[in-house]
């Protein structure tokens, strides 16, 4: 049984909730969302962010949402900027069960990080619970993808890679740790002039797996996460081929898709979401203290650490974004599907 509704404050701001949730209703979650709801409930105590903050990664531990929530936790922690913050993870159906609990909240103090992979999610599995359902209130950072290939294939270079592929589009076998990364793909392939629905793709279980599917030759590239993928280059394991970005990174020696006539530019964004029910006081408060974590010195730590890239965004603006970005991620499952 869903939790009971639980109706927003009188002092909300209509025409905000009005953008952010346009048809927005009760959500019929499972089971584990109803267990998840009601541990954010306990854990956010009062309703003063600066006082107690629930972080939620919308997975399990260990993953790119979790490391992105204890990475700031510990910002926040170490400088003192919220007397009492935790991470809650609510793991399940690609991060939209986390979405389900957070978006029946009736408190400000929790921030939910989300992005592509709901994104993905939620067109993929055509799940009840949207991104939308949330409020935006700051995009963080963004990771990128890297073109990958066994260090001894070969494929010296993105132009062979792709050569082959269109020759042989099942021949060559993709794999991927997440739905991110058979989007990147998708989008190499349509700029390829390559079909996605008569490639070979094999999903991962993460980005461990998705090494060790290259590594013993069950699949010969892949479009992963630049953390997973970048020390195995560095080991000797892998080759990287090009990097998914607009531009080249910081201190990284290889070129870009579009440098190399691809593109392709999609990135694994991440961003801090709301319960629906915050005014925009309250929303102004996030974003300051967003704002104040990012400029930390143990943050800095992390984004360098990660090889991710900050890339700011307030709330107004990322409203639009989501919107951009969903449409565009729903083009490429149009092609997935055929």
């Amino acid at each position: 049984m869903a939790p009971p509704e639980e109706s927003a404050p009188s002092t909300a701001h209509p025409t905000r909730r009005r953008a952010l949730s346009i048809g927005f209703g009760v959500l019929a979650v499972p089971v584990i969302g109803v267990a998840a709801y009601e541990s954010i409930r306990a854990a956010a105590g009062g309703t003063n962010v600066r006082a107690n903050l629930t972080l939620v990664a919308p997975a399990a531990a260990g993953g790119g949402w979790d490391a992105f929530q204890r990475e700031m936790q510990q910002a926040m922690r170490k400088n003192s900027l919220v007397g009492n913050v935790q991470v809650l993870n609510i793991p399940g159906a690609g991060g939209t069960i986390a979405i389900g609990s957070v978006s029946q909240l009736n408190r400000p103090n929790t921030l939910m990080v989300g992005g592509t992979g709901q994104i993905a999610a939620q067109i993929q599995f055509d799940t009840a619970s949207v991104i939308t359902d949330v409020a935006p209130i700051a995009r963080v950072v963004e990771e990128y993808a890297l073109v990958t290939v066994p260090a001894d294939s070969p494929y010296q270079d993105l132009d062979s890679l792709v050569t082959a592929w269109q020759n042989d589009p099942a021949g060559v076998a993709w794999t991927g740790g997440g739905s991110f990364d058979q989007l990147v793909m998708t989008d190499l392939a349509l700029n390829a002039g390559i079909s996605p629905a008569e490639t070979t793709y094999i999903p991962s279980d993460g980005g461990g797996e998705a090494i060790q599917a290259l590594l013993n030759g069950t699949a010969q590239a892949t479009a992963g996460g630049f953390a997973d993928m970048y020390p195995q280059i560095e080991a000797g394991n892998l080759r990287g081929l090009g990097v998914v970005a607009p531009e080249r990174l910081d201190g990284i020696d290889m070129p870009t898709l579009p440098e190399l006539g691809y593109d392709v530019t999609l990135t694994n964004w991440r961003a801090l979401f709301a319960p629906p029910v915050v005014t925009d006081q309250e929303i102004g408060e996030l974003e300051q203290l967003i704002a104040e974590a990012i400029e930390t010195p143990e943050w800095k730590d992390a984004v360098k650490r990660y090889y991710w890239k900050e890339v700011p965004l307030g709330s107004e603006e990322l409203v639009q974004y989501v919107a951009d970005e969903t449409e565009r991620i729903g083009a490429l499952f149009e092609e997935i599907r055929g």
